[in-house]
């Protein structure tokens, strides 16, 4: 855990919040500013910058957190019918606002490309 990061301190429970989904390795949370009816934002318990720190020692966890947690998410939110989207911002070019690995899942709307 870093201690100067948010989502660490809300995966650990630092901050309050109310969990959509909870397990050993990750925790799935609303996000704050939605940019559609369902937004939640799936975070690993392990600290891991970006994208670009996944180590091989990660293999399990993401296939975890995209084969697992995210359909049973999306299943349990009604969104798996018609479909979502999911999003991993990248450093500041590619629109990462927090430095943890995080998922953005979507849906509740149609999704339109380029995002808006």
């Amino acid at each position: 855990m870093h201690t100067d990061c948010i989502f660490c301190k809300i995966a650990n429970k630092e901050i309050p919040t109310k969990f959509v989904y909870e397990d050993e390795s990750v925790a799935a949370f609303k996000d704050l500013e939605p940019q559609a009816p369902i937004h939640v934002l799936v975070v690993s318990k392990k600290h891991i910058a970006n994208l670009l720190d996944v180590a091989a020692s990660d293999q399990e966890l993401l296939s975890h957190i995209m084969g697992e947690v995210i359909p049973k998410i999306a299943k349990e939110l009604g969104v798996d019918e018609k479909g979502f989207r999911v999003v991993v911002n990248t450093k500041v070019d590619g629109g990462q606002t927090v430095s943890h690995l995080h998922f953005h899942l979507l849906g509740g709307r149609s999704m339109t490309w380029p995002p808006g």
